[in-house]
């Protein structure tokens, strides 16, 4: 099974780091899936949840409200304007 590093990052916290199967973000342009392979990108986020598929099949959801979104070289980072762990399921 193909997996990524993901970070999830605000100004007050760091809240996930790990390996993941995909993610899901809502970019100021629309919804986006991220699997591992992906070509790089840069994109800016707004207000809405980044759903993580972790390795174990279950998922993080984490609420940012603004930032961007990288991608390259199978690793992906959000840094956010702030964020708060929703949930894991």
């Amino acid at each position: 099974m193909a997996t990524m590093q993901v970070d999830v990052v605000s100004a007050e916290d760091s809240l996930y780091s790990g390996e993941a199967t995909g993610v899901t973000a809502r970019s100021t342009e629309g919804e986006i899936g991220i699997l591992p392979g992906h070509q790089p990108l840069l994109i800016a986020l707004g207000d809405a949840p980044v759903r993580v598929q972790t390795t174990e099949g279950g998922t993080v959801v984490v609420n940012v409200h603004n930032g961007f979104l990288e991608f390259r070289e199978n690793q992906l980072t959000v840094l956010a304007d702030s964020a708060e762990l929703s949930s894991s399921q």
